[in-house]
C-alpha cells in the first residue's frame, strides 16, 4: 500500500487518529537506558511496541537523532517499525525545503536511505522545491500549511490576494497543494491544533486531504476544538500529534506502560469528539 492507503487503514483498523511524535531527549530518559550506545533506539522502539496499536503513524523528528549523532539509530528503528508493525506508517518530521537538485537529494536520504513512509516538506521555495518528493508516487508529501509556533503568522497570515479579495498565504498554500500538486494523491498539509479556526478553513479549502496537527498535549491545544474543526464527514481526516506527553509519561523504568496510558487516553479522547 502507498502511504494514503496505510494511513487510511491505520485510521480504521486501530480506529485512531493519534500520531506519536518520537523526539528523544536522552536527558529526559530514564536511568537504567543513559550511557548505553543504543539508548535512542532502545527508548523509541520500545514506545512503539507499547502504543503500534493506539495510533495511525509514527513521526519521528529528524533533528533529535542527528544531534546525537544517531542518524543510524534512526535507520534502525523505521526498519524496525515496518517489520514489527507493518502497515503502520512513518512520517520523517524534517521540514525540508531546497532547490530541485538539493532536494532530490533529500528525496534519496529521506525515502531511500530511511525508508520514510512521508515526509514533511517546507514549501516556500514553491512548486520545483516540491517536485523531487512528489516523484515518489507511493509516498506522502506533508507540506507546512498553518504551523502551530507563535512566529507563524509573521507570514502565513501576510495577504497574498486583493483587498476586494483577501488571501491569506496559508490558504494560497492550501488551495495550491489541494488543487495542483496532488496530482498523485499523496500530499497533506500540516496546520497546528493552536488555531481551531484555521483548521477549519483549511478543510474547507482543501476537502478530504489529510491533516498532520501538532500542538495537543505539552503545546496546549484543544482536543476537541481541533477535531470537530478538522474531521472529515466520515470522522477521519486528522493525524493528531502528542510527543512529550506520551514519551515522557514516566523516567522511571515503567516508561513504556506509562506512555501505553497516556497515549490510550488521548486516543479515545480524540474519539469521544469524532
Amino acid at each position: 500500500m502507498n502511504f494514503i492507503q496505510s494511513l487510511n487503514a491505520a485510521w480504521t483498523s486501530n480506529n485512531s487518529l493519534l500520531c506519536v511524535g518520537l523526539d528523544p531527549d536522552p536527558a529526559k530518559f530514564p536511568a537504567h537506558l543513559k550511557g548505553r550506545p543504543d539508548a535512542i533506539f532502545e527508548f523509541c522502539k520500545s514506545i512503539t511496541d507499547a502504543t503500534a496499536d493506539l495510533v495511525c503513524c509514527f513521526k519521528p523528528q529528524i533533528a533529535y537523532f542527528a544531534a546525537q549523532r544517531a542518524e543510524d539509530q534512526l535507520e534502525a528503528l523505521i526498519a524496525h517499525i515496518h517489520a514489527r508493525h507493518p502497515g503502520i506508517p512513518v512520517i520523517l518530521d524534517a521540514k525540508r525545503g531546497d532547490i530541485g537538485s538539493t532536494a532530490e537529494q533529500y528525496a534519496v536520504e529521506i525515502f531511500e536511505r530511511y525508508q520514510a513512509d512521508a515526509i514533511t516538506v517546507n514549501p516556500y521555495m514553491g512548486r520545483d522545491s516540491v517536485d523531487p518528493y512528489l516523484a515518489y508516487p507511493d509516498k506522502g508529501v506533508i507540506l507546512l500549511c498553518r504551523t502551530s509556533n507563535p512566529g507563524g503568522s509573521d507570514l502565513q497570515f501576510l495577504n497574498v490576494g486583493t483587498a476586494e479579495q483577501p488571501e491569506k498565504l496559508y490558504e494560497r498554500v492550501a488551495r495550491l497543494v489541494a488543487s495542483e500538486w496532488n496530482k498523485n494523491g499523496q500530499c497533506a498539509l500540516v496546520v497546528g491544533a493552536t488555531f481551531p479556526v484555521e483548521i477549519a478553513r483549511v478543510r474547507e479549502i482543501v476537502g478530504d486531504l489529510p491533516l498532520l496537527v501538532p500542538g495537543i498535549g505539552a503545546q496546549g491545544g484543544d482536543v476537541e476544538a481541533t477535531v470537530q474543526a478538522g474531521r472529515t464527514s466520515n470522522g477521519c481526516g486528522l493525524m493528531i500529534n502528542s510527543s512529550r506527553a506520551i514519551l515522557y509519561a514516566s523516567k522511571q523504568e515503567d516508561y513504556a506502560d506509562a506512555a501505553r496510558r497516556v497515549a490510550l487516553e488521548t486516543r479515545d479522547t480524540i474519539n469521544r469528539y469524532r
